[in-house]
C-alpha cells in the first residue's frame, strides 16, 4: 500500500462533498499536470491511502482520509467541449490525461494545517513543503503518513 496526498479548493470540491456523493466515492478528475497524472496512472493503486487536503482557503491544511477504490483510467472529462477540463488533443483513442476514484474513509478530528506541517521538523523532507512544489497529487511516506495522523 502507498500512500498519497490530493489538493482541491474546498469551495469547488472538498471533503465534505466527498463525503455526501453516492458511496462517498467520486472519481478525482481535471489533473492537468504530467507529473501528477503519470502518478495517478501508474502508481496509485486500490487500498491506497489518501490525506484530502483543503487548498487556496483561509486555512490550507490536510482535513480528512480518503482512499482509492479505483485504479488510474482515462479522464473523460478531457474529452467534453462543454467541461472545464477539456483538452482537445486527449481522445478516448488516444487518452492524454487520467483520474482515480476516491472514497470518503473520515475527516480528520481537525485540520492539520500547512503552517504547523511547515513548521513540522519531522517531515521536511515532504513534498508538500518543500518550496515550490504546487503539485495537486503528490506522494507521502509511510513514516509521514504516520507522524501527520499523530498530530490530529
Amino acid at each position: 500500500m502507498q500512500y498519497w496526498l490530493m489538493k482541491s479548493e474546498p469551495d469547488v470540491f472538498g471533503i465534505d462533498d466527498l463525503a455526501a456523493r453516492p458511496g462517498k466515492t467520486e472519481p478525482w478528475d481535471g489533473v492537468r499536470n504530467y507529473q501528477a497524472r503519470n502518478m495517478m496512472r501508474d502508481e496509485m493503486k486500490v487500498g491506497d491511502q489518501v490525506f484530502f487536503y483543503h487548498s487556496n482557503c483561509k486555512e490550507p491544511g490536510i482535513v480528512g482520509i480518503a482512499k482509492v477504490v479505483k485504479a488510474g483510467y482515462p479522464d473523460y472529462t478531457s474529452w467534453d467541449p462543454k467541461s472545464k477540463y477539456y483538452d482537445p488533443k486527449s481522445t478516448p483513442d488516444s487518452p492524454r490525461w487520467y483520474m482515480v476514484d476516491v472514497k470518503f474513509v473520515r475527516k480528520l478530528k481537525r485540520t492539520v494545517t500547512l503552517e504547523e506541517l511547515k513548521n513540522d521538523k519531522a517531515i521536511t523532507d515532504m513534498p508538500l513543503v518543500r518550496r515550490g512544489n504546487r503539485l495537486s497529487v503528490m506522494p507521502v511516506t509511510e513514516r509521514q503518513w504516520k507522524h501527520i495522523l499523530t498530530l490530529e
